[in-house]
């Protein structure tokens, strides 16, 4: 049997109106040994209509003077009791049918329907959790002061937005669902079939119980470019790193000359970096060439060589032989060039040592022996030195070389690729510091279930490159497994707590750097659900992320903000998200917030649990007079 609360005396779309009866006034009301919410602003009532109930929202409440109406001061009687009808407006949310709840414009509430308070059981529905459906518990909802249950699959299985002003408690929320989703029954498998990777730019969770695991499960990785020797690294496979797209994003390659340029340089690259004997040959190759066709090779372009040599390879030589190669370098650099014989020496007391022609180092298109045996300690030491270089060096190396080839026959496109090698050079610097890149299968081993990458201490450069480079990294990761299984047997997690730091939306067409990392991402949320590569974004301007991505989530925890470009952002991309709940966003408590998308049939509002001081992130706010104290 229904407690009977009112009748429908009005219809107006999806806005009805009730009578209420004298004895539903209260804020609360005990039925069937529950306690229920009595029917105040925000909360859900029954309207029965036949077999099917109608679930609505009250969004506004006033009464009507039904004996008086004279307003005179002297004679003024309005709202004396027994004089007023206390009349509510309900908002339909949808019904519930064969024990479902539905959003459906099929019914509709008629005058003389009457309405109920909303069962324990139909709150149950209304919030989504079906009998014996896969929950957490992160909460109690405000207006009915339940237990809030959240789908597991409904929610995980999707793309998580968790948007607050500072302070509301959105990192609160976020480290909530995943510490109870890890102490779930599921907890064994969860490891075993999936990972989760945290971008942390402000350093918020790096306590030793963070997310209720052990250094087993979690591995928390520091990026300090503040002060090398202290840096963690971050461990990329060869394939992500010689991506020719990151490749173009990293290093700014314009379009018009210097990305043509690098991707060419890339392709020939990977075909040859395998083998550094031949890549040592086709370098000294190269300057073979420059000597030989002198009448068509830039003026002194060997000397370019030359430098080139003894920036990267001449300096980390340590042997005996230094001397002697300093020497032949300073020989080639004194080289003049005749139009009928070739290369002669500068001074007669300088020249590459010949038994029969002491004075030519290349006539008749043909090299003497002594410049052959030169070219071949250069092979050596180039391979050597290639040998010793990690890969950023030695692609820096490759690059600086390829410059040397590219502006040989056409000086002019100096002016516009030597501040792409210039950018190059810096970059890589930057990576050298913090990356190792290595293959797969020893990647794969050095990240664990969970693992935390904290961005507190690094500078501006690395917090772009390094976001974006693992982002692609595990996700290319997950679209191989996906591939190769035929069918989604495990999933990838990407949580990025402030993501505005690199999910910024573009400001100016002409920011290629900031259009090509904003595609990365884009692409990877508008593919990733099928590949099971899901990402959770938390941030404090959601005004301020790119609407492509914010137009891609399915699921929102909404604390409070007050700024109105987040608050249209926020009315604008969420159309599960009702008017009347749009409007108490700014009047939110701490902890508080509004749950909507695909995973919350209707807005809820909740209270967030507060994890405990050991498990929570260092998100709090700080207590002056405990410091002065």
């Amino acid at each position: 049997m229904n407690k009977i609360l009112g009748v429908i005396v009005s219809v107006d779309g999806d806005i009805s109106q009730v009578g209420m009866y004298r004895m539903s006034n209260d804020a609360e009301i005990i039925w069937n040994g529950e306690i229920l919410v009595g029917p105040k602003v925000g909360a859900m009532l029954t309207i029965l209509q036949n077999d099917v109930r109608i679930i609505a929202k009250v969004i506004n409440e006033k009464v009507i003077d039904q004996r008086n109406s004279v307003k005179s001061q002297e004679f003024d009687n309005r709202y004396h009791k027994n004089s007023v009808n206390r009349i509510i407006s309900l908002k339909t949310q949808g019904v519930i049918e064969n024990g479902q709840f539905k959003v459906t414009s099929r019914y509709v509430p008629m005058i003389g329907n009457e309405v109920t308070v909303t069962s324990k059981e139909d709150i149950n529905l209304i919030f989504g959790i079906k009998n014996n459906a896969p929950c957490i518990s992160i909460g109690k909802t405000i207006f009915e002061n339940k237990r809030l249950n959240v789908p597991i699959n409904e929610l995980f299985a999707s793309h998580i937005g968790i948007f607050g002003n500072t302070g509301s408690g959105k990192s609160n929320t976020l480290h909530k669902l995943y510490l109870n989703l890890f102490q779930s029954k599921y907890r064994e498998k969860i490891f075993q079939k999936s990972r989760f990777f945290v971008f942390d730019f402000n350093g918020e969770y790096r306590g030793k119980s963070i997310f209720g695991l052990d250094d087993s499960l979690r591995k928390i990785i520091n990026i300090n470019t503040q002060d090398s020797k202290k840096t963690d690294k971050i461990l990329l496979d060869k394939e992500t790193f010689l991506d020719g797209d990151i490749l173009v994003m990293l290093f700014d390659a314009k379009r018009g000359t210097q990305a043509p340029f690098l991707l060419r340089s890339l392709k020939k690259y990977k075909s040859i970096s395998e083998n550094n004997n031949r890549l040592a040959k086709m370098e000294v190759g190269l300057l073979k060439k420059l000597l030989s066709d002198f009448k068509h090779t830039a003026p002194d372009i060997e000397q370019e060589w030359i430098e080139v040599f003894e920036k990267y390879i001449l300096k980390d030589i340590q042997d005996q032989q230094i001397s002697y190669l300093k020497n032949q370098l300073e020989d080639l650099s004194n080289l003049k060039k005749v139009s009928s014989t070739g290369y002669i020496n500068s001074a007669e007391t300088k020249y590459f040592k010949e038994e029969k022609n002491k004075n030519y180092f290349y006539r008749g298109e043909k090299f003497s022996d002594s410049a052959k045996e030169f070219f071949n300690d250069l092979t050596s030491y180039i391979e050597k030195g290639l040998d010793n270089s990690n890969v950023f060096k030695k692609f820096k190396i490759f690059m600086a070389f390829q410059m040397v080839y590219i502006t040989a026959w056409n000086n002019n496109n100096a002016k516009y690729l030597s501040p792409l090698l210039n950018r190059i050079s810096n970059v890589l610097n930057n990576l050298e510091a913090t990356i190792q890149v290595r293959d797969k299968t020893e990647v794969e081993k050095y990240y664990k279930p969970l693992t935390i990458i904290s961005f507190l201490k690094s500078n501006l450069t690395i917090k772009r490159i390094i976001p974006m480079l693992l982002a692609k990294m595990i996700y290319n990761a997950q679209k191989e497994r996906v591939s190769k299984k035929k069918s989604v047997t495990t999933t990838t997690h990407l949580i990025i707590d402030e993501a505005h730091n690199i999910l910024g939306s573009v400001k100016s067409s002409s920011d290629y750097w900031q259009n090509k990392r904003l595609s990365a991402f884009e692409e990877i949320i508008k593919e990733g659900r099928k590949f099971g590569f899901f990402l959770t974004i938390a941030s404090q301007r959601p005004a301020d992320i790119s609407p492509t991505i914010m137009s891609q989530l399915h699921n929102f925890f909404i604390h409070r903000l007050v700024n109105d470009e987040d608050l249209a952002m926020i009315e604008n991309t969420m159309p599960t998200l009702d008017h009347a709940s749009f409007n108490m966003i700014p009047s939110l408590g701490q902890g508080e917030a509004v749950l909507t998308g695909k995973g919350f049939p209707i807005s809820i509002f909740a209270k967030i649990d507060h994890a405990s001081k050991n498990y929570r992130p260092k998100s709090d706010d700080v207590s002056l007079t405990d410091i002065w104290s």
